[in-house]
């Protein structure tokens, strides 16, 4: 049976997933808008527990005072009523005409100031909704030719608004955190920070790194023939995994943004299980909001829409079931240990070791065979890997 998803599960939507209208690049919309309240209601109605949304989603881009207020007020009627919250918050600037050459590293100094005025009324707002991650996807920072774009400076000015921005959040001792979405390209031909290594990177050099974390998305890592799995790792290990973008994505392409599972199934189950369960031996995992950044195909009307969403939470929580019993399997057990997994986390030198005391113990070079590994002494990777594809198919 399929498992029903429930707020204790909290799996969250973006307003820009649920309500896109099918237009792309080629076609037209082909689905009419959705308004706010019926998306929360709906959303409360299959058992997510939040929305996010970007400021020009809810209301539009040059939206007057009295209009941007009537639609944040309906929101907050619309939580109250369906109980759903806001756990993130993020700010369009990639759509408007003024952004066509990014937002924190346009060339135009006049438009980098106003994005940093947008940002300022989206956390503002994002603070009063209780958010706790803002995220900042650069679409628009970047170029598509060598010679336009001084990436050095570039980054500086993306380090001198995320700066900025800490500061504030600090001096108002507000309790939101920012998360950098990567991504490698498209909108733009090529996206600054376009990885999460790369994003790792640039928070090092932040006046306020304990700020800053990540926002990995599965088809952003996966279209630069990344693991994302591994990826998120990665952000866990150094306690970097702010907030998590949930979708599928079928090899290096454009930006799908499938439902999660409808991509690299194994690599999926990975992430469940390692999100759930944290290593094979446990240890810490993510405790955030499973949020699916999405789009419901073109083909599909509005039952599909909802559909699609149902189909993300229903294809986690089956992966959760199965990596579950995956990690319960006795024989699974016994495979990693054949395959020396746990071996791992075992520190490679001993207390005390020396570079005089590794060079005089002969078993570690004069007498170590290492022509053993010729035709023998395998791991079983391959093995293990079987036994995780019969987990998943649901044949043990």
């Amino acid at each position: 049976m399929t498992p029903k998803p429930t707020a204790e599960d909290r799996f969250s939507f973006g307003l820009w997933t649920i309500g896109y209208s099918g237009i792309d690049t080629f076609g037209n919309p082909t689905r009419a808008p959705m308004d706010v309240v019926h998306v929360l209601e709906k959303l409360a109605e299959i058992g997510a527990y939040g929305l996010s949304f970007h400021d020009d989603d809810l209301f539009a881009f040059g939206s007057s005072d009295s209009q941007r207020q009537g639609q944040i007020n309906r929101l907050n009627q619309a939580l109250a009523d369906t109980g759903l919250i806001v756990p993130m918050v993020t700010t369009n600037l990639f759509s408007a005409p003024v952004f066509k050459d990014g937002g924190f590293t346009s060339n135009d100094r006049s438009v980098r100031r106003f994005a940093i005025r947008k940002v300022l009324r989206q956390l503002e707002l994002g603070v009063e909704l209780g958010a706790k991650t803002f995220v900042m996807w650069g679409g628009r920072e970047g170029a598509e030719y060598d010679s336009a774009k001084n990436v050095r400076a570039a980054l500086e000015r993306y380090r001198e608004a995320v700066d900025f921005l800490a500061d504030y959040v600090l001096s108002q001792g507000w309790d939101i955190r920012f998360a950098i979405e990567p991504k490698p390209n498209e909108p733009r031909g090529d996206i600054l920070l376009p990885t999460v290594g790369h994003a790792l990177a640039f928070i090092s050099s932040l006046e306020h790194p304990e700020m800053v974390g990540v926002n990995p998305e599965v088809g952003h890592e996966q279209m630069a023939g990344l693991n994302y799995a591994a990826g998120v790792a990665q952000a866990l290990y150094h306690d970097k995994l702010f907030h998590i973008d949930l979708n599928g994505q079928r090899s290096i392409k454009y930006d799908q943004d499938l439902v999660f599972g409808h991509g690299d199934l194994h690599n999926a189950f990975a992430l469940v299980d390692l999100l759930e369960n944290g290593g094979p031996n446990g240890g810490s995992t993510y405790d955030g909001p499973r949020h699916f950044d999405y789009k419901p195909s073109r083909t599909e009307d509005a039952s599909g829409v909802w559909d699609s969403a149902v189909a993300n939470m229903s294809n986690y929580l089956m992966l959760k079931q199965r990596a579950r019993a995956f990690r319960a399997d006795p024989e699974v057990q016994s495979a990693l240990i054949a395959a020396k997994v746990f071996e791992i986390e075992e520190p490679t030198l001993s207390p005390g070791d020396t570079v005089d005391s590794l060079k005089s113990d002969r078993s570690l070079w004069e007498d170590f065979d290492s022509q053993a590994f010729f035709d023998g002494k395998g791991f079983g990777f391959v093995r293990l890997q079987q036994l995780a594809t019969e987990h998943l198919l649901g044949a043990r």
